[in-house]
């Protein structure tokens, strides 16, 4: 038979990037998590990790292994879940912008829907000014937003805000600097805009949207200059420095935002519960030109 704790301590490796941060989520030391890695592979008889420099990666059998793990792990959260007296049910609705959606949504939601199978979570995205609306409205429960000076947001995570070009073009070498920004009101694009003023930088704002994933295409394709989280980075994507010319920026805070108008629900306090865990324990994309 194969240990669930130990599979379960597989999978928080993966998820998390690293054996340390596996071993904060498991509450095991590094070593003991390190142990239980040894002893799951001579349960199976193969490697299932093997050694990329400081980084360990999964062998192809470790990444056979990984859906496998994954069910049982879930398969045993539910079954537990399901002869909890005491386990949450009903709906709760929970707001983000959509970048915010691609890179933190799948870890929160998988995480949490394991552990509460019961709760229905409906998610809207909206850019964080507008969530602050909505959650003074109380049309959203809980929010992750970007701090943008306004309202009782607990912040959670800080990451440098940086501006990013493409790896395979040289659009930040233009003369007047082509940018592609989020539409206003934002944060971000204030920033950027901001920055480059004080530095005497000419520049255009050559596109915008409210879509995350057009202001990537932009950039990727090498039309344009964008500012971005430090988590927010995709392969392609090469990060300007400060002795190519690009000023420094502020750093992104990022938070969550409850309900104004209503006493928050123990529902709503899991789930935060979750994106706390999840957003403290992800990992920066490793293969981003520096």
């Amino acid at each position: 038979m194969l240990d669930l704790d130990q599979l379960k301590t597989f999978v928080a490796i993966v998820e998390t990037g690293s054996f340390t941060r596996a071993a904060e989520v498991v509450f095991k030391t590094q070593s003991a998590v390190s142990m239980q890695m040894r002893r799951l592979e001579e349960r199976l008889g193969k490697p299932i990790f093997a050694r990329d420099g400081r980084a360990s990666k999964l062998t192809e059998d470790g990444e056979r292994l990984l859906g496998y793990a994954r069910r049982m792990v879930r398969l045993s959260e539910e079954t537990v879940a399901a002869f909890d007296e005491g386990e949450l049910s009903g709906n709760v609705r929970l707001g983000l912008p959509d970048d915010y959606a691609d890179r933190f949504l799948p870890e929160v939601l998988a995480r949490f829907s394991r552990s509460n199978p019961r709760v229905e979570v409906a998610v809207v995205c909206e850019p964080s000014t507008e969530l602050l609306k909505l959650a003074r409205t109380g049309d959203v429960d809980l929010a992750i937003v970007t701090y943008c000076g306004e309202g009782p947001v607990e912040i959670i995570r800080k990451e440098p805000l940086l501006w990013v070009a493409s790896s395979q073009h040289c659009a930040a070498e233009e003369a007047i600097l082509p940018l592609a920004l989020f539409k206003p009101p934002c944060i971000w694009r204030s920033s950027a805009v901001d920055a480059l003023t004080a530095a005497g930088r000419k520049y255009r704002v050559l596109y915008q949207s409210a879509n995350a994933g057009a202001i990537s295409a932009a950039v990727l394709a090498g039309l344009a200059v964008t500012v971005l989280a430090e988590s927010a980075l995709r392969p392609g994507m090469r990060v300007l420095s400060e002795a190519e010319g690009f000023p420094r920026l502020p750093t992104c805070e990022i938070g969550i935002l409850r309900s104004w108008n209503r006493p928050s629900s123990a529902l709503v306090e899991k789930l935060a519960e979750h994106i706390v865990s999840s957003l403290d324990n992800l990992s920066v994309p490793a293969s981003v030109a520096a």
